[in-house]
């Protein structure tokens, strides 16, 4: 079986920062693309930031210049550093990942973590 569990979140004053986590764990054979994805109150689930296995990057329009994703294939990992945090960042913040296990290597899947709150708010 194959897990995603985000860590990092929780309450920061606007303009602050938050760095968020996002590990696979299990029987992971290789990744393809890892993201961040945010489901404010009331709102529908949008695609933050996403990075593919050749690194290359893509950004919502709202968080360029203030977001930077990065990723460590080496721990199946990654991160989410979110600077200049403004009370719309509010959200559940979720990592998804299209990945092969060991299991099914002929078929790569889409995996979603359960999320992490990000509050910010003075």
């Amino acid at each position: 079986q194959v897990q995603l569990v985000e860590s990092g979140g929780g309450l920061v004053q606007p303009g602050g920062s938050l760095r968020l986590s996002c590990a696979a764990s299990g029987s992971v054979y290789s990744i393809n693309r890892m993201g961040w994805y945010r489901q404010g109150p009331g709102e529908e689930r949008e695609l933050v930031a996403s990075i593919t296995n050749s690194g290359a990057t893509y950004y919502a329009d709202s968080v360029k210049g203030r977001f930077s994703i990065s990723r460590d294939k080496a721990k199946n990992t990654v991160y989410l550093q979110m600077n200049s945090l403004k009370p719309e960042d509010t959200a559940v913040y979720y990592c998804d990942a299209d990945l092969r296990a060991w299991s099914s290597l002929d078929i790569e899947k889409h995996y979603w973590g359960p999320g992490t709150q990000v509050t910010v708010s003075s």
